[in-house]
């Protein structure tokens, strides 16, 4: 079954420091460290959903 919102493929860092409670200098040690994947696209940095969601559910 389809749903009416679908999960994003990636968010802001706004929005990934909001939903994982992670702050913003944290997330970008992160994907300093590889830990998390993200990707540019023009000027904005866009962290991938399954990515965060693997970091929550497996840890730091």
């Amino acid at each position: 079954m389809f749903s009416l919102s679908p999960e994003p493929l990636a968010y802001t860092i706004h929005d990934a420091c909001r939903i994982s409670s992670i702050g913003r200098t944290r997330l970008y040690e992160l994907i300093k460290e590889g830990k998390l994947e993200s990707r540019k696209v023009g000027r904005r940095t866009l962290v991938l959903a399954v990515s965060l969601r693997r970091l929550i559910e497996e840890g730091c």
